[in-house]
């Protein structure tokens, strides 16, 4: 099965949709035109099927080889990301300053579907390196930026993001790696990092890493992690490589269930050279720029193998003869029908193709708002920088779940074939599951929002996004095609209003209440983003109908979306009634009974 960009579903949101061309206003987008952006996703869909997805079999295949100290990847992976660096796709959208080239972060979400979907493991190369000049680009000294940033916005220098310890993951306050100032405005780093993704491979010239780390004397917990900038190799004063960070080094590789072609490492420090980012004992509040960036990449990574992985099912299943259908053969002359004729193959098909078409909507939504947070209208901005926060952890938690619900139905329409290693569906599955578990595993995803994000400015982004839907459904109300994705929506928002309201009557009562709650809401929270975006996506499809379009792209839009709203959405009351069930059963049993 060869993947195939979904240029069309991609240019569909941003032209037709979003209506890119409206914020020619806004910061990044005066030289963005939707013309340009639909030659820049059919280039970047070029490079993404014939040069990417045809190693993603070779990385799963052969994985990274570790030799004492140094880590190879793949075959052919090396030459492919310089090819990549070479053709600018990694600094697509970072700051032209300091050689990107300035995109908006919705161009360079939408490439990224592409490039995941070929093959997520290659996609966290350059992926890791983005959220590292992110992290950079926004904390760090203006040296900092000039020695780092020209060669990380391009991707000619990789990136990483050193947090987990052995005894910690979740609770960075544990963090033992510790700090010692050498005199000269450097620090000696020391400790054990873990599962570092990206830590050590031979595509780049140096690896940056970024460093958590306790400096000696500070305060416990993570009110004093410090975050520190730690090179492979230091650089020399006009910008090259210099002499090796001897004290930064591969310790050795993980051995994983999926994501074969990328380089999980162990990362030993011992008296390595660091440079502290920012402010002593606030490096949390730094390093979470790059959380921030790498939860929205997980959420698309999820969202792209869950793309690739049904694309891959919706092939098979037109091509595997099996059985007759129902009503009557459909393939009279051969020896069985095709199985895309049976009613339950065609219910895993369009639940995969439902959420992935909703969620590349939900993506391209969510990256525009990461665009107006710069926009010098500051009521725009301060809207769209409560909607990250809010969005964020319902994006990687919802589409991650998704996405693997979607790869494990593409196993399912695959049926035997699909467990072997002859067809691609087990790498998909394989390859998905850890999205749910990194970059904040989904339970702490959906305690985040119910705990931080909801409460967040006295619960002024919630309700803003209420108000947006409440007149969104205003507008677009009453009789038509529409009806139905606007009741849905307006059904939805309901629900996930009334969960709302329970949290805040019974969250604080008990906050096992708020825990027990969290993922049901983050579910109802999810299923209501995505009716938000199909309600939107079916009107534009109905306006191109209404314009006497023949094009059958959009009368398929509107099915698809309509199985969204009659087979998907109604799990929201589902999530309702599970959630107001409240945590006496789930706490009831002693620990010695599980």
């Amino acid at each position: 099965m060869a993947y195939k960009a979904p240029v069309r579903d991609l240019t569909f949101i941003l032209n037709e949709v979003l209506e890119i061309d409206r914020y020619a206003n806004q910061p990044g987008f005066a030289d963005v035109s939707s013309e340009l952006v639909g030659q820049i996703l059919e280039e970047g869909a070029k490079f993404a099927e014939e040069v990417i997805a045809p190693l993603n079999r070779v990385g799963d295949l052969e994985g990274c080889k570790w030799d004492n100290g140094k880590v190879t990847g793949p075959t052919g992976w090396k030459e492919a990301y310089q090819q990549m660096v070479a053709a600018g796709w990694p600094g697509l959208s970072s700051d032209p300053e300091y050689g990107g080239q300035g995109m908006p972060a919705i161009v360079g979400m939408a490439f990224g579907q592409m490039t995941a979907a070929a093959s997520a493991a290659f996609s966290m190369y350059p992926g890791l390196t983005h959220g590292c000049y992110e992290a950079l680009h926004a904390n760090g000294s203006d040296e900092q930026k000039a020695t780092y940033l020209p060669k990380l916005a391009t991707g000619e220098w990789g990136g990483t993001m050193n947090l987990t310890e052995p005894q910690c993951g979740t609770d960075l306050g544990m963090i033992r790696t510790k700090a010692v100032p050498n005199g000269d405005g450097s620090y000696s780093i020391t400790g054990q990092k873990i599962w570092i993704s990206s830590g050590e491979h031979d595509f780049t010239d140096n690896i940056i890493h970024l460093v958590l780390a306790r400096i000696e004397s500070a305060p416990a917990g993570i009110k004093g992690i410090s975050l520190f900038v730690v090179p492979k190799y230091f650089v020399t004063e006009d910008g090259g490589v210099g002499e090796r960070n001897e004290g930064a080094g591969c310790a050795g590789l993980e051995h994983k269930m999926g994501i074969h072609g990328n380089a999980t490492c162990v990362m030993a420090y011992d008296g390595a050279k660091g440079w502290l980012v920012g402010q002593e004992n606030k490096g949390m509040a730094a390093m979470f720029v790059m959380m921030n960036e790498a939860r929205l990449g997980t959420g698309l990574q999820g969202l792209s193998i869950g793309t690739a992985a049904y694309q891959a099912a919706a092939e098979f299943a037109k091509d595997r003869l099996q059985g007759r259908s129902l009503t009557g053969p459909k393939n009279p002359d051969g020896p069985a029908d095709p199985i895309i004729v049976h009613p339950d193959v065609r219910r895993m098909l369009m639940e995969a193709k439902a959420f992935v078409e909703g969620g590349q909507a939900f993506i391209l939504w969510t990256a525009l708002q990461a665009d107006l947070q710069r926009s010098e209208d500051e009521a725009i901005a301060t809207k769209a920088r409560d909607y990250m926060g809010l969005i964020t952890p319902v994006l990687k938690a919802y589409l991650t779940d998704k996405g693997f619900h979607a790869a494990s139905l593409a196993m399912q329409v695959h049926g035997g074939s699909g467990y072997t290693e002859h067809f691609p569906a087990s790498q998909y599955l394989r390859d998905a599951r850890i999205t749910m578990i990194y970059e904040g595993a989904n339970g702490i995803q959906a305690l985040d929002l119910v705990g931080r994000k909801l409460p967040s400015n006295g619960g002024r982004a919630i309700m803003t996004w209420f108000a947006e839907i409440d007149a969104f459904t205003a507008e677009h109300g009453g009789e038509g095609p529409q009806k139905a994705f606007v009741d849905g929506l307006t059904d939805a928002k309901k629900k996930l209003q009334e969960a709302t309201m329970w949290l805040m009557q019974n969250g604080m009562a008990n906050p096992d209440n708020a825990g027990a709650a969290s993922t049901d809401y983050l579910n109802i929270f999810g299923l209501t983003a995505l009716a938000y975006v199909w309600a939107q996506m079916a009107l534009a499809a109905q306006k191109q109908i209404d314009a006497g379009s023949a094009d059958p792209f959009y009368a398929n839009k509107i099915a698809t979306g309509r199985y969204f709203v009659e087979r998907i959405l109604p799990d929201a009351g589902a999530h309702l009634a599970k959630l107001k069930t409240g945590a006496d059963v789930l706490m009831a049993l002693p620990a010695e009974a599980f």
